[in-house]
């Protein structure tokens, strides 16, 4: 009796026609996932005693190169860098999921009432997002940052608001050419109201691309958060933060101390790389069109 291989489950399994986008998606993929295994379970290295309190100064001699007992040396501070630098993936993940969350809550509501309702509303709000548009991203977070103070919420506050021009404009836009449709016409003429009509029959026909938007925006905060904590202006100095890291570590460039800068900025770079390599895969998959373009190349 011949016995047959079951086959792997489709979401395993690429395409054979598969695009380089779809290839490189897989791969962001994995460094986001990877990351966010960091956030988690780092602190339970920490309770195993398998790495080091991140916030323990002076526990270590400074400036000590990489070795098997400091896999990434020590700082300036004798603080242990493999371990501020493990730490430092789950403080970047709290402030940036919750900076793009913020904007999106707000962003996505506004764009739907926005393009449902039209008229004086959408006028106003359009006034609005296109100056906040206009203000370079890093500029208001770095000024709202000085109003709100430092913190996980009050970073994620200072760099959230960047972002809501974007879903803002993206859900507006899609909501003016769906709102025409027939279906739309019909829930109206049975009497639907404005919420019912925004909710059950315009929301899930114009968030196709937030998912994509919220992605790429969170590859864009973790480099505006590390602009802050370079600053000074991220985080309180308790929590291990890849910006202020690196600020601390420029003082001691010249002098060939490399590793203080070297890992956390690694760190931050295949992140980011991460996030944005899964974000432009996935607007493939949420954009027919641009499917389609791929797959004749």
């Amino acid at each position: 009796m011949a016995v047959t291989k079951s086959p792997s489950p489709k979401f395993l399994q690429l395409p054979k026609t598969s695009s380089l986008s779809q290839k490189l998606m897989l791969i962001g993929l994995g460094l986001t996932l990877f990351f966010i295994f960091l956030a988690f379970f780092t602190p339970v290295l920490q309770v195993l005693g398998l790495i080091q309190n991140p916030s323990d100064a002076l526990a270590n001699d400074i400036h000590l190169p990489p070795s098997g007992k400091h896999w990434f040396g020590t700082s300036r501070l004798g603080y242990d860098v493999f371990s501020r630098t493990l730490f430092g993936a789950q403080a970047a993940l709290q402030v940036v999921f919750l900076a793009t969350a913020l904007s999106m809550v707000v962003g996505v509501p506004l764009g739907m009432l926005s393009g449902y309702i039209g008229g004086r509303l959408d006028k106003i709000l359009l006034f609005i997002m296109d100056s906040i548009y206009t203000l370079p991203g890093m500029l208001l977070s770095v000024t709202l940052a000085f109003v709100v103070g430092r913190g996980i919420l009050n970073a994620a506050i200072a760099i959230s608001i960047a972002y809501i021009p974007q879903y803002y404009r993206v859900v507006r836009n899609h909501t003016v050419s769906v709102k025409t449709e027939v279906f739309i016409e019909a829930a109206q003429a049975m009497g639907a109201n404005t919420w019912q009509v925004l909710s059950k029959y315009l929301f899930f026909n114009v968030i196709q691309s937030v998912p994509v938007l919220f992605t790429l925006n969170a590859a864009d905060a973790i480099l505006v958060l590390g602009g802050l904590g370079f600053l000074g202006l991220g985080l309180p100095e308790s929590v291990p933060e890849w910006g202020h890291d690196l600020r601390q570590a420029l003082e001691a460039l010249p002098t060939g101390i490399w590793w203080t800068a070297l890992f956390p900025g690694l760190a931050m770079t295949l992140m980011v790389v991460g996030l944005s390599l899964f974000g432009e895969g996935l607007n493939e998959f949420v954009n027919p069109r641009l499917r389609k373009q791929n797959s004749i190349r």
